[in-house]
């Protein structure tokens, strides 16, 4: 029998052995009581020995040597007289003797009590730490534009709803009889009021559907190969006729008797989601002094005689786009150096912007672009004091990286001022900007082995004379890479090709990067120039006399092989091709935007990457 079980059953022979006794002290004590209560009504004496067996069992056992005291106590006296109640004491002092001595129960039952048996052992404790639970913050920009009245309470609003026009209109039309409940009677309408008809059409639910609902009728009027019921504040991409063209010819043009006039483009960019939209950023118009500053237009290739979209800026707007990730955001850079946002669901007015301090840009933004992925991705935007910020276009309140470009070893100021940025494909980290006094760096974001975070003061790309306007990245396309290639434009009326040096050889000393090749055959300021996103040889420049030149390297390196004027020869800012380069926008200094269809020119035959490796091969021998 295991010592569990053992000790078990000696508890419960112990258990039964103590009710026992209870059981038969019980007893006693009843069998007393009713001895007393003969006693009682029988004699009223009793017998010593059953008041000594009563206080006995009440009071409990006495010890042994208290009565042999009393017994010498009373032998010691002479008297005879006593000599009979000697006796009874006698009788108590063995009754008490007794009543002392052990049970033999009692003295089994400790024998029979098992020992504990003790014995040690080790343990060891493990302090283990709690699990760490990693917490981070998640902010977004808001502004509250709703403030509630100042003491106005639930029951005051529903009486509020309960008196209004549409309420007390509603004509309550009593349910007809079981009968009759084949002929439904149908309220007459009501005719509305000269004032009630003024108010409706001032009201701005009906203004909105005006506008949305002419709009739609635009559209099916100028084109019927064009889905006209496109929605552009949500996420559907709409469809674009693309016929080829044979040569290179204007599509079409854009302006607006308000909002264009007196202005000036300052950015131009097409839609990755609707092909068939294109910005246009336009600066102060100084002969309106109520107008607001700057204003992004969107224009809409099958609405070309007003604007889909129009936003406001408090400030000149200097650069402006679609945001790649986002199809309804509109991002713009002031000339205060602002960063807004606008989106195309809300009004006119920016959503988010960046506030009026030191956390950000205080002079003007000329340069912006997004870079990243579509689950990480970040804007980032240089102004002309050096000045290099990373934004996450939902939380504009202060920067998340900020970049203060100098230049230690410049003869004449250590200062950076940036007027044009961009990034190669598929860099994040590294890239390369034009300042306004026609040098240009490559710019670390970060730190890296050999090199640290800033302007690469090793590597200077000298070639222009004055201002850099324009910087562009050949796009990835086709067989061959091309993306160390880039393009500048110069005040100095040059453009010039450049091939940029591998950032992953960490530069030991300083060296002069001259271009590989110099396009002069301009005679204005360039003001902007882009390669072709499809064709890897054609690029696309625009000067200030208002000339628009497309060049195929493949064909002819000395003279563009088109060249033609725009509009009425005003100064062209900048220019932008669609995703596809079948079209460019060009912006004007005028404030129109015109949009060329470039046809045949922009399709690639399949040789034409064999072709431009070799004409760069050419070109780096010359």
């Amino acid at each position: 029998m295991l010592p569990v079980d053992r000790r078990k059953e000696e508890l419960e022979k112990k258990r039964a052995r103590i009710a026992e006794l209870r059981r038969a002290k019980e007893e006693r004590k009843v069998a007393l009581l009713d001895a007393q209560k003969r006693d009682s009504v029988g004699k009223p004496t009793r017998d010593r020995k059953d008041i000594d067996d009563l206080v006995a069992s009440l009071v409990g056992d006495r010890p042994s040597s208290r009565a042999s005291s009393t017994d010498e106590l009373r032998s010691s006296s002479p008297s005879l007289s006593f000599t009979e109640p000697r006796k009874h004491d006698e009788r108590e002092t063995r009754s008490l003797r007794q009543d002392a001595e052990p049970q033999p129960d009692a003295i089994a039952s400790a024998q029979e009590k098992p020992q504990p048996t003790l014995a040690s052992a080790e343990f060891i404790f493990l302090d283990v730490a709690p699990k760490e639970k990693v917490m981070y913050t998640k902010e977004i920009q808001t502004e509250t534009l709703y403030v509630e009245e100042a003491g106005t309470s639930d029951v005051e609003k529903s009486q509020k709803s309960a008196n209004t026009p549409e309420s007390v209109d509603v004509l309550v039309q009593p349910i007809p009889a079981s009968e009759n409940m084949s002929t439904v009677v149908t309220p007459q309408p009501r005719e509305l009021s000269e004032d009630e008809r003024k108010a409706i059409v001032a009201s701005e639910t009906f203004l909105d559907f005006f506008e949305y609902t002419t709009k739609l009728v635009e559209r099916a009027l100028s084109d019927t190969a064009y889905d006209f019921m496109t929605d552009y504040t949500t996420g559907d991409s709409g469809v674009i006729d693309r016929a080829e063209g044979k040569t290179v010819k204007l599509f079409c043009s854009f302006s607006d008797e308000r909002w264009t006039r007196n202005r000036s483009v300052t950015d131009v960019s097409w839609s990755q989601k609707h092909p068939e939209l294109v910005l246009a950023s336009c600066g102060k118009n100084h002969a309106a002094i109520s107008e607001p500053d700057g204003v992004v237009l969107i224009w809409n290739l099958h609405l070309r005689d007003r604007p889909e979209f129009v936003f406001q800026s408090q400030s000149d707007l200097t650069v402006a786009r679609f945001a790649d990730f986002h199809p309804n955001y509109i991002i713009g850079g002031t000339y205060s150096g602002q960063i807004v946002i606008w989106d195309t669901r809300a009004k006119n007015l920016p959503v988010l912007k960046t506030p009026l301090s030191a956390a950000g840009h205080t002079h003007p933004v000329y340069s912006m672009t997004i870079v990243g992925t579509q689950n990480a991705h970040n804007l980032v935007s240089a102004s002309t004091d050096g000045l290099v910020c990373s934004w996450q276009l939902d939380m504009l309140a202060q920067p998340t990286e900020i970049l203060d470009l100098v230049h230690p070893t410049h003869a004449k100021t250590d200062g950076v001022s940036v007027t044009t940025m961009a990034f190669p494909h598929n860099e994040t980290a590294t890239f390369w900007i034009g300042t306004e006094e026609g040098s240009i760096h490559q710019v670390n974001r970060y730190d890296r082995a050999g090199s640290k975070a800033g302007v690469n003061a090793q590597d200077i790309y000298k070639g222009h004379y004055s201002m850099v306007t324009g910087l562009n990245f050949h796009p990835p396309s086709g067989s061959a890479d091309f993306s160390d290639l880039f393009l500048t434009s110069s005040v100095d009326w040059t453009i010039k090709l450049w091939r940029a040096k591998s950032i992953q050889k960490a530069p030991t000393s300083t060296q002069t990067i001259t271009p590989l090749y110099s396009f002069e055959e301009a005679d204005d300021y360039v003001y902007d120039v882009r390669w072709s996103p499809v064709h890897p040889s054609v690029f696309g420049s625009v000067d200030g006399s208002g000339r628009f030149d497309l060049y195929d390297l493949n064909q002819e390196m000395e003279v563009p092989i088109v060249s033609m004027r725009v509009g009425q020869g005003h100064a062209l800012n900048k220019l932008a091709w669609d995703k596809e380069g079948r079209r460019t926008a060009i912006g004007s200094s005028d404030g129109q935007v015109f949009v060329y269809d470039i046809g045949e020119m922009s399709q690639p035959r399949s040789d034409e990457w064999a072709l431009f490796q070799r004409t760069l091969a050419e070109i780096e021998t010359r």
